[in-house]
C-alpha cells in the first residue's frame, strides 16, 4: 500500500496543531508543575536565596505531601489556554503563513506568532504560576476565580507581569519545536524509511523519528529558554497585591543568583527542563500527527472537505 500524502488545507493544519496541543498539556502538566516549583523555591522565606539543592528538595516535599493537588495544579488554565493561547498562537503561525506564501511554517510565521500573540498567552501562564504560589504552605491549590477577584483589584493589569520574557520565550519555542523540529524529523524519516514505503513502516518510522527529533532539538531549547523562564517565575509568582517585580529586578536577581551559585544558580531546573521538554515536544507531534491522520481518514470518506 502505498504512503497517502499529506494534503491538508491550513485550517485542517491549523485543528491538528490544537490537538496535539491538547494531548500534551494533560501529559506534561506534573513536570512543568514540578520545574515551576524548584524555579519558584530559590528564595527562602526570608527573602534569601538558597543552594539549588535544598530548591530541588523542597519542591519534591510538596509532591509527597500533596502528589494530586501539585500534579494537577494549574492544569485548568492550561486547558482553557489551548484555546486562549494556542489558537491566536497556531493562528498567527499558519496566518503569516498563508501570506507569506509558505508551505510550512518558516523562521518569519514563529517569530511574528510568538509576538502577536503574547498577550494573549501571558495571562494564562500568569493565573497558572499564581495557583501553585501557597501549595508550599498551605498544600492548597488557589482557584482561579480568586486569582481573578485580586487581579480586578488592579484593573487585570497583574495578569500581564512577564509579558517580554514571555515574547523571548514564545519565539525560542517556536523556531525550535514548531519549526526546527518538524524539519529536522523529515530528514530523519527520509533516512530511516529508505526504499520501503509501506503505510505500517512509515507510520514507525515518524514516530522513531519525532522522538529523535524532539530529543535534538530539546536541549538546545532548554538552554535558550530556562532563564528566560525563571524570569517569568520570578515577575509572576510574587503576590497580586505586592508591587510588580520588574524586568530589571528579575535581572538582578538572576545574576546574584548566578554569582553565588554558578550556573547550577542561573540554570535552576535545567535537568528536568530537559525532559519536560523531550516530553512535550515528543507528545505534542505524535498528537499533531494522530490528529493530521484522522482529518485525512475524514477527508478520504468524505465527512469533511480539505478545502
Amino acid at each position: 500500500m502505498s504512503i497517502v500524502e499529506n494534503k491538508l488545507s491550513k485550517k485542517q493544519l491549523f485543528c491538528a496543531y490544537l490537538g496535539g496541543s491538547a494531548i500534551q498539556t494533560i501529559a506534561d502538566n506534573p513536570i512543568t508543575a514540578y520545574r515551576q516549583l524548584i524555579q519558584q523555591y530559590a528564595k527562602n522565606s526570608s527573602g534569601l536565596m538558597v543552594e539549588p539543592k535544598i530548591a530541588v528538595q523542597q519542591a519534591k516535599n510538596v509532591f509527597i505531601k500533596n502528589p494530586i493537588s501539585a500534579s494537577l495544579s494549574g492544569l485548568v488554565p492550561r486547558m482553557i489556554g489551548v484555546g486562549f493561547k494556542r489558537v491566536p498562537k497556531f493562528g498567527f503561525l499558519w496566518g503569516i503563513t498563508h501570506l507569506t506564501g509558505g508551505a510550512d511554517p518558516g523562521m518569519i510565521s514563529a517569530v511574528g506568532a510568538s509576538i502577536f500573540s503574547a498577550y494573549c498567552i501571558n495571562p494564562i501562564r500568569m493565573i497558572e504560576k499564581q495557583q501553585r504560589i501557597d501549595l508550599n504552605t498551605t498544600g492548597k491549590v488557589r482557584s482561579v476565580l480568586d486569582i481573578l477577584r485580586e487581579a480586578r483589584s488592579e484593573n487585570y493589569k497583574p495578569l500581564f507581569r512577564g509579558t517580554v520574557p514571555l515574547m523571548g520565550h514564545s519565539v525560542a519555542s517556536a523556531t525550535t519545536g514548531l519549526v526546527g523540529q518538524p524539519q529536522l524529523q523529515k530528514y530523519i524519516e527520509n533516512m530511516l524509511v529508505g526504499n520501503n514505503l509501506s503505510d505500517n513502516t512509515f507510520s514507525i518510522s515518524k514516530s522513531s523519528a519525532n522522538l529523535i527529533a524532539s530529543t535534538i532539538v530539546s536541549p538546545i531549547y532548554v538552554f535558550m529558554t530556562n532563564p528566560i523562564s525563571r524570569l517569568e517565575v520570578i515577575m509572576q509568582t510574587s503576590s497580586i497585591k505586592q508591587k510588580a517585580i520588574p524586568l530589571t529586578e528579575a535581572l538582578k536577581e538572576l545574576i546574584s543568583d548566578s554569582k553565588n551559585f554558578g550556573l547550577k544558580g542561573a540554570f535552576r531546573g535545567q535537568g528536568i527542563g530537559m525532559v519536560k521538554a523531550i516530553i512535550s515536544l515528543s507528545l505534542f507531534h505524535e498528537g499533531r500527527m494522530f490528529s493530521e491522520k484522522m482529518i485525512m481518514k475524514a477527508n478520504q470518506n468524505g465527512l469533511i472537505q480539505s478545502k
